[in-house]
């Protein structure tokens, strides 16, 4: 039974969500907006609030943190540089999620998660 336990399976066993939920995030840091469903989306938007909100902090535990997490430098690299310095002064709300339709194979809804 599963009462009361909210988490997003997505229809996958545990590590297949890890993976898919950290290679969706590093596509949306690397890329800055990515095209998914609606589904996948809400949860990826967590994952990356989370990440930018740790990489905040800019220490040396914060930047081995985030590498154990990814896969490779390049995000990480890119999240201390690049993004964390952008949002030095906002208080969450780092992405955004723009819908666009439904998919023609399945009718599944497509959205755009975005950097803002």
């Amino acid at each position: 039974m599963r009462h009361r336990n909210t988490t997003k399976t997505l229809k996958r066993k545990v590590s297949a969500r890890k993976a898919l939920l950290r290679d969706l995030a590093t596509s949306v840091i690397i890329y800055d907006r990515i095209k998914l469903t609606l589904g996948k989306a809400k949860v990826t938007q967590q994952v990356v609030e989370k990440l930018i909100t740790a990489a905040k902090k800019d220490n040396l535990a914060a930047r081995r943190n985030l590498l154990a997490f990814f896969t490779t430098e390049q995000p990480v690299n890119k999240l201390l540089e690049v993004i964390v310095p952008k949002y030095k002064d906002r208080n969450g709300g780092y992405t955004r999620i723009v819908k666009m339709g439904h998919r023609k194979g399945d009718g599944a809804e497509v959205v755009i998660l975005e950097l803002v």
